[in-house]
């Protein structure tokens, strides 16, 4: 479900009320996690947190007017997603959240290539969160980014 919003507070004030705090809760783990430099957008209807092109000119490949992605939330109709080209873009990246997931939470890990899906809302590993948000810096991001998108 796409929301019209301008940034992620009219975002969040946007979705069902239940859904409410668990994206508020959310988006305060990547924000006090996030290292500098990453920067809070709406961007494809989600609340995003992206390289500003102040840090990287070329923007994303795919449309080099948008500043380059990193994270995404989003409140779909049957779940709330965490979207992390990192996990996509990076092995050992996956393979950490990978492990430490069952540590973290007693369901199963329901997981696309970048999604993360999370069907009960009250069941958020946010701690997991927290530490997958500080595991890559904005130059880090960059330089991987890059190297993929070589290949």
């Amino acid at each position: 479900m796409q929301y019209k919003a301008v940034n992620a507070e009219d975002y969040i004030s946007q979705l069902p009320e239940e859904r409410q705090q668990p994206m508020q809760q959310l988006r305060q783990a990547i924000l006090k996690n996030l290292p500098a430099g990453f920067e809070e957008h709406i961007g494809y209807g989600m609340v995003g947190y992206s390289v500003p092109h102040s840090t990287y000119p070329n923007g994303y490949h795919c449309d080099p007017k948008q500043p380059l992605p990193f994270i995404s939330i989003a409140s779909q109709k049957n779940f709330i997603a965490l979207y992390h080209f990192g996990i996509y873009a990076h092995p050992p990246l996956l393979a950490w959240f990978i492990e430490e997931y069952p540590k973290h939470c007693n369901r199963k890990l329901d997981m696309g290539k970048s999604c993360i899906r999370f069907k009960k809302i009250d069941e958020i590993p946010f701690k997991l969160i927290e530490q997958l948000c500080s595991k890559m810096s904005v130059d880090e991001w960059i330089e991987i980014y890059e190297r993929n998108l070589k290949r």
